[in-house]
């Protein structure tokens, strides 16, 4: 069976072989991998197969052999057919050629003819289609010389969106199309060219051209709303200015005069678009527009624009300081003026607006310093004393200048008084001017009335707060205003400030805004009179302090010697006889002002005699020196005591010498006994009395009693008081080490 199987194995490797299915590699090592002697066998299968197939092929070629000779013999007997047959065919073909040259010559003529028949209907037909774009081409050159620029970009569109594309694989064409982008940049160079030397026109003819345009938005204003404005900025000032007026009739016929003169002139007025040709401006606006590019137009031509704006605004460097109000409110008139002009012809004006506001700014700021003049030169013509008036109609002056009432003063018989001095109705006076002057600038600004009220009560508050308060401290502050000066400008600045509530009646009045109104702006300005009142105070008793000190320094103590002179010193009389005066001016002051001064006068007195005691340059000092300066100590309370200015209740005054009355009452009694028992106590006698006051003051009559008693060891009276001195001495020490200690 196992040989069986090999010999079927050995038939199928041959089968495949037969197949020619390649490779057979693995067919051939499948036969010789599977059993031993493999080889031999499939050689044995292979030669008996070779034999089969040899037997086969010879059985077949025995069956095909006859027909195969008689397909030779056929093929003997045609060859001498063929032989003849070439010979004929060659002849007729050597004798068609032969008559067919002719015709060959006559065909090629035809067919290069027909060649050249095509060629030219191609040329023809290309040419037709060449045309229009050479045509448009020509139209294009045409329009470039005649500066029809805008037309010539819409034919380049032409060119390249419709008529190109027909042609473009000629030479001529790509020429062309190369060629248009430099045309267009010379377009845009010449466009540009244009635009420059409008521009530069425009610079060089803008006076004339914004002189005629600003007269013409002058002219569209009409009588009525000119009248109406006038009659509006003239309301508060017919009313409450005490100045020559400008009748109104007058003011009517003026204004009348000036716009029939207008009228007269209309004609000869050319308007703008007859001044200024705007053609290279929107030719070039095309042109950028159509080459997509209309961006860089804009950005060149509001470049441009505003470098000359700027030219034309730019002040000139001697205007940057302007100082003068009128010339700053003239600028204002042409700025309000160009602003119409330019909101005539559409354009936005809110900067300009805004401008003004800041010019508006620096107005006020020249405003105030021409006031600040002003005023310095009211407070140097002052001459600080109450304004005398002999008759009613001196009177009746002061009071037109000057919102002052008393009834007191006007029951007193002629000549009198008024208790301001002139300086006052000089200032309320300028004061108004300078509200009206701070109006002037709202004219034509087309602002409401609040926004006016508003404005001029702060710039009246700035006047108020910076420029007279500046000028009222400098006042107080200069070394030639005395104190009689002094007490006026205290009496000045409370009128002046009682006057305030006029002026924001005189603001109400002229612009029709109560002062109820919740945004209405309060003058605060009442301020600055309070403040200057208050420095003026502390000037005063500055200066009186330093009037004291004056006295004080001419004081010339013995303080040596043995027995005083039993008056008190001449200076301390004649600095209380200064006092006993300038208190007298000072009746004039608010009573409060006035106690304040007298004891502060009075306290600054006691520091000063305390100081002269205890100066560390006075070394010794006797007890006829005490006793002397006792003395003086006893004319300062005397003088406390006659109450140089009412309003003081008790001995109120006379506490200001206290810790010197008690400092001499102890050296005077030589009563240590009772201050060392009793100092810290509540109710001592001797509470004010400082231990290193007293220390000091002993040390120093310690050092005199030893100079002047050389031979007071012999004396047991002096002894023993010397003792004593040195007693108290010690004591009064070790109380100071004590207090230092718990300090």
């Amino acid at each position: 069976m196992l040989e069986e199987e090999t010999d079927q194995t050995y038939e199928n490797v041959l089968a495949e072989i037969q197949s020619f299915e390649l490779p057979i590699e693995a067919t051939l090592r499948s036969v010789y991998d599977d059993q031993p002697n493999a080889h031999k066998k499939f050689m044995e299968k292979l030669d008996a197969c070779i034999r089969n197939h040899d037997k086969e092929i010879e059985k077949m070629c025995n069956f095909h052999h006859q027909g195969f000779v008689d397909a030779i013999t056929e093929l003997l007997k045609v060859r001498t057919d063929a032989e003849k047959l070439k010979v004929q065919v060659t002849d007729t073909n050597r004798r068609f050629q032969d008559a067919g040259k002719e015709v060959i010559v006559h065909t090629e003529d035809i067919i290069r003819c027909r060649i050249q028949q095509r060629n030219i209907t191609t040329v023809v037909e290309k040419l037709q289609l060449c045309l229009p774009v050479l045509e448009m081409y020509s139209k294009l050159k045409e329009q470039m010389s005649a500066k029809r620029y805008y037309s010539a970009l819409k034919t380049m569109e032409q060119l390249e969106n419709v008529y190109f594309p027909w042609v473009s694989q000629y030479r001529f064409c790509q020429l062309m199309i190369e060629n248009l982008p430099k045309l267009r940049e010379d377009i845009k160079e010449i466009s540009m060219s244009d635009l420059k030397d409008f521009l530069e026109s425009i610079r060089k003819h803008s006076d004339k051209i914004g002189e005629t345009a600003m007269k013409q938005a002058q002219h569209q204003k009409t009588f009525s709303v000119s009248l109406q404005k006038q009659n509006k900025m003239k309301f508060g000032k017919n009313m409450y200015i005490n100045r020559d007026r400008i009748p109104e009739e007058r003011n009517e016929t003026v204004l009348k005069h000036s716009l029939e003169e207008e009228d007269e002139n209309e004609e000869e007025v050319l308007t703008v678009q007859d001044l200024v040709d705007f053609s290279p401006v929107y030719r070039c606006l095309h042109i950028y527009s159509v080459l997509g590019d209309e961006e860089t137009f804009e950005n060149y031509y509001r470049k441009q624009r505003k470098k000359q704006a700027r030219l034309v605004l730019q002040p000139q460097s001697n205007m940057s300081y302007c100082t003068d109000p009128d010339l700053v409110l003239e600028l204002k008139n042409l700025i309000v003026i160009f602003a119409d002009t330019l909101q005539g012809y559409g354009f936005p004006v809110n900067r300009l607006f805004d401008l003004l506001f800041e010019i508006r700014d620096q107005y006020n700021e020249t405003l105030l310093k021409k006031w600040a003049g002003v005023f310095r030169d009211i407070f140097e013509e002052d001459n600080y004393s109450p304004i005398p008036v002999v008759n009613e109609e001196e009177y009746k002056i002061v009071i037109s200048k000057f919102p002052f009432q008393d009834p007191d003063l006007e029951k007193q018989s002629f000549p009198k008084k008024f208790p301001m001095s002139q300086s006052v109705p000089h200032i309320y006076i300028q004061v108004k001017e300078f509200i009206y002057a701070s109006l002037k600038f709202s004219e034509s600004l087309h602002r409401s009335s609040t926004e006016i009220d508003d404005m001029l009560r702060k710039s009246t508050n700035l006047l108020l707060t910076r420029t007279l308060s500046s000028c009222l401290l400098n006042l107080i502050r200069k070394p030639h205003i005395g104190l009689t000066e002094l007490v006026q400008i205290i009496i000045n600045t409370t009128h002046l400030e009682q006057a305030c509530k006029y002026l924001e009646d005189f603001i109400t009045n002229i612009t029709n805004i109560s002062q109820e109104t919740v945004h209405t702006t309060r003058l605060y300005g009442l301020s600055t009179f309070k403040d200057a009142r208050h420095a003026a105070e502390g000037e005063i008793y500055t200066k009186l302090n330093q009037k004291i000190d004056e006295f004080v320094q001419l004081a010339d103590y013995d303080w040596t010697m043995s027995e005083p002179d039993g008056r008190a010193s001449g200076y301390l009389m004649d600095l209380i006889n200064f006092l006993r005066s300038i208190f007298q001016v000072f009746t004039h002051l608010p009573g409060k002002v006035a106690q304040t001064a007298c004891m502060s006068a009075c306290q600054h007195l006691s520091t000063s005699l305390m100081q002269m005691l205890l100066d560390s340059e006075l070394k010794q000092i006797s007890m006829g020196a005490v006793q002397q300066f006792n003395l003086d100590v006893i004319q300062c309370e005397l003088f406390a005591s006659s109450e140089p200015v009412p309003g003081f209740q008790g001995d109120t005054l006379q506490l200001a010498f206290i810790d010197l009355r008690q400092l001499l009452d102890l050296f005077m009694v030589w009563d240590w006994s009772t201050y060392l028992a009793d100092y810290g106590q509540p109710a001592s006698k001797y509470l004010r009395v400082n231990p290193n006051t007293a220390l000091t003051l002993l040390e120093k009559m310690k050092d005199t009693s030893k100079k002047n008693n050389i031979f007071a060891q012999f004396r047991k009276n002096d002894r023993d008081k010397q003792k004593l001195i040195e007693t108290v001495v010690k004591q009064l020490r070790s109380l100071v080490n004590g207090m230092s200690q718990h300090m």
